[in-house]
């Protein structure tokens, strides 16, 4: 299964729940490679994987400079790879201009990549070529998104890249399920939310929401995944559920 996991608007937990859904998908037995796809490279620094560290990334992959297995290392967390991110990923965009394939860059690279079960994208905060790249290669988009008032609004653009990306490149993309985080059950807000998610969306909203936790936003900066940091954490015990949940939805295979 190959998930691409976006949403245009920053600030949402999207690199979070990349990082530590696959590390729970991991955890439970499912071989995963995350690509971190974003220029900031978060996913990488919280999979401890350091920028010294990173000798070749996604970029050179993108590039034609490196394959997926030459860019891939082991990192902290069991049965989880990384093709890591570095900040020349920035200037992807102006640098894949004179290739006529460049939105299906990374769909093509991953072809040889066969040795997992799951392919986890983490996209950068926008529905620019990158992420278009990762919906051409992706079976499945799975779109975090934060309970607050402006929410519905933001996941209808993404709902139109998506259409727009299965008539011109990927007809088999699905909407794999939209996961609410930042979930606080204290604030009425986000209970209204949810019921307009849901009354939208209906069973493509998974049951599982992510709460605000302090130990997932701790976690980055010790270099691991929540789950590691603190296994009995809300937030890490909510991922947990999630990986469970999507693993439920889902066969386990690469597509071809």
């Amino acid at each position: 299964m190959r998930l691409a996991i976006a949403n245009q608007k920053g600030g949402v937990g999207k690199t979070t729940t990349a990082v530590n859904l696959a590390a729970a998908l991991g955890a439970m037995g499912q071989r995963v490679l995350l690509i971190d796809l974003d220029p900031q490279g978060n996913a990488s620094t919280g999979l401890g994987i350091g920028r010294h560290s990173r000798k070749l990334s996604i970029y050179d992959v993108l590039l034609g400079r490196a394959t997926i297995e030459d860019a891939t290392l082991r990192t902290v967390a069991n049965n989880v790879a990384l093709v890591p991110s570095t900040v020349d990923l920035s200037g992807a965009e102006i640098d894949l201009i004179e290739f006529e394939d460049r939105p299906f860059r990374l769909r093509s690279a991953l072809r040889d990549a066969l040795a997992f079960d799951h392919i986890v994208i983490d996209c950068p905060p926008s529905l620019g070529l990158l992420t278009v790249n990762a919906l051409a290669a992706a079976d499945g988009l799975l779109v975090p998104l934060q309970a607050e008032f402006f929410a519905l609004e933001g996941l209808s653009q993404l709902v139109k890249t998506l259409e727009r990306v299965r008539a011109s490149a990927n007809p088999h993309l699905q909407l794999t399920g939209i996961v609410l985080t930042m979930f606080d059950r204290r604030n009425r807000l986000c209970e209204m939310v949810a019921n307009d998610v849901r009354d939208h969306f209906g069973d493509t909203v998974f049951r599982t929401v992510i709460p605000r936790n302090v130990r997932l936003s701790e976690a980055p900066s010790h270099g691991l995944p929540a789950l590691l940091y603190d296994p009995r954490a809300a937030g890490s015990e909510a991922y947990v559920e999630l990986a469970r949940e999507l693993s439920a939805r889902l066969p386990v295979r690469v597509a071809a």
